[in-house]
C-alpha cells in the first residue's frame, strides 16, 4: 500500500504509548503533513501520558484490533513491548497498513520469520532500527561506503551507559520478554555491523554475564535475568568481522557509543554523543594526526532520545509512504539484526561458537 501525495495530512496511530510510544508522538508533532489520529494502549496512565502530548485529541482505543478496524490511519507506529510485537504485527499485516515497528522486530528468530512470510509483496514495514541517522553515525557510514577505508575488514561498536530503565509492568527485567538484552538492545548495532560491512553474519561467539544490574529486584518472586555486559564477536562471509563491547553500569563515561571501521586503506570512527568523526588515511595520516569533524544536522527539529535519529528515520517513511520507497531497514534486515542478537545469546548460555545456520534454520 503506498499513500499518495493528495493525503494531507498523513494520518498516524500509535499503538503503545508508554515511553518510545510517546517518544514518537513528540517526532510525529515536529513533522509537517503528519497527525496522531489514533492511540491505543490498554494501560489508562499510558493513554494518559500520550493525550498531553497531542495537538489535537485523537481516537483512544484499548485493543490494537479495534485501532485497525476503525480504518482512521494512514500508518501506524508500533512501540509495544517486545513480546507482544508478533501477534501485533500480524493483525497489521492482515489489514495492510504500513507501519514502523519499533525494534527488535520480535523476541525470535520463529517469530520474525512468521512476518515475513506474511507478509504480502510491495507491503510498507519499517523497523525502527534508528541508530543508523544518528549524525555521526550517518556520516560514518557515508564515508564508508564512498570507500574511505577500502574493503571494510574490521567494526569494532563500543556501548558503555546506563542500566535499562523502568518500564510499565517492568516486562524489560526479563529475557522471556524482551529476547534477552543481546537482541532488545544490541539489535542496534548487529544491524550497524551488516549494513557496514554489507555483508551476511556466518558466525557468532560471546562471552556476557548478569554482574551488577537488577540484582537485588524481584518481581513475583522472580529475579531479573537480563545481561548487563558481553563481548560479542561476528564473523562476515566477507571475511570482516564485528565485535561489539557492552556495558550497562558504566554511565560515568564521556562518550556512550563509539564505533570504529578499519580497511586496508584507512579507519573512520564515530564518538556519540560528542558527534565527532576522526578519518585516517593509511599513508597520509599518522596516529594521533587524523581529520576529526564535528557534525551537525541543523535540520533535525527533535533530537529526542537518539540526538535527532528518530526524527529522521520519521522523515524517511513518510517519503516512503507518498512516493513508495522501499525502507531503509524492513522486515529482513529486522530479522538478522535479531538472529545475531539470538546466537550470541545462545553462545553465551552453551559456551561454545555459533554458526547462523542454527539459529536461522538454514534460511539464509
Amino acid at each position: 500500500m503506498v499513500v499518495t501525495g493528495s493525503t494531507s495530512p498523513l494520518r498516524y496511530g500509535v499503538i503503545g504509548t508508554g515511553m518510545m510510544g510517546v517518544e514518537h508522538i513528540r517526532n510525529l508533532k515536529a513533522i509537517e503533513g503528519a497527525e496522531v489520529v489514533a492511540i491505543c494502549d490498554p494501560v489508562p496512565a499510558s493513554l494518559e501520558a500520550a493525550r498531553a502530548h497531542l495537538d489535537a485529541p485523537a481516537q483512544e482505543f484499548h485493543d490494537h484490533r479495534e485501532l485497525i478496524e476503525a480504518g482512521t490511519c494512514d500508518a501506524v507506529v508500533v512501540a509495544t513491548p517486545n513480546m507482544t510485537h508478533v501477534d501485533i504485527l500480524l493483525d497489521i499485516l492482515e489489514a495492510r497498513i504500513p507501519v514502523l515497528v519499533e525494534k527488535p522486530l520480535c523476541t525470535t528468530v520463529s517469530d520474525c520469520q512468521r512476518i515475513l512470510a506474511a507478509a504480502a509483496p510491495g507491503f510498507l514495514a519499517w523497523v525502527g532500527l534508528e541508530y543508523r541517522y544518528m549524525p555521526a553515525v550517518a556520516a560514518l557510514i557515508e564515508k564508508v561506503q564512498a570507500g574511505a577505508v577500502g574493503d571494510v575488514r574490521m567494526v569494532a561498536i563500543r556501548e558503555h551507559r546506563f542500566p535499562f530503565l523502568p518500564k510499565v509492568g517492568d516486562w524489560n527485567r526479563f529475557n522471556a520478554n524482551t529476547g534477552g538484552t543481546l537482541v532488545e538492545k544490541c539489535c542496534h548495532f548487529f544491524d550497524l555491523m551488516h549494513l557496514i560491512t554489507a555483508a551476511r553474519p556466518v558466525r557468532v561467539f560471546a562471552s556476557g554475564a548478569q554482574d551488577v544490574n537488577h540484582l537485588d529486584e524481584s518481581y513475583g518472586g522472580q529475579r531479573p535475568d537480563i545481561l548487563d555486559n558481553a563481548f560479542v564477536i561476528v564473523e562476515f562471509d566477507s571475511g570482516a568481522r564485528g565485535m561489539l563491547d557492552l556495558c550497562m553500569f558504566a554511565e560515568a563515561t564521556h562518550n556512550q557509543e563509539e564505533i570504529s571501521v578499519v580497511g586496508e586503506a584507512g579507519k573512520v570512527e564515530a564518538l556519540i554523543p560528542e558527534s565527532v568523526i576522526r578519518a585516517g588515511t593509511r599513508g597520509k595520516h599518522w596516529i594521533g594526526g587524523v581529520d576529526s569533524v564535528t557534525v551537525e544536522n541543523t535540520d533535525i527539529r527533535h533530537q529526542g532520545y537518539h540526538h535527532g535519529a528518530s526524527y529522521i528515520e520519521h522523515l524517511r517513511f513518510r517519503d516512503a509512504l507518498l512516493h513508495g520507497h522501499e525502507p531503509d531497514a524492513g522486515l529482513n534486515e529486522g530479522l538478522w539484526s535479531v538472529a545475531v542478537g539470538a546466537a550470541a545469546q545462545l553462545s553465551i548460555r552453551e559456551e561454545r561458537m555459533i554458526d547462523m545456520d542454527e539459529v536461522m534454520g538454514g534460511a539464509r
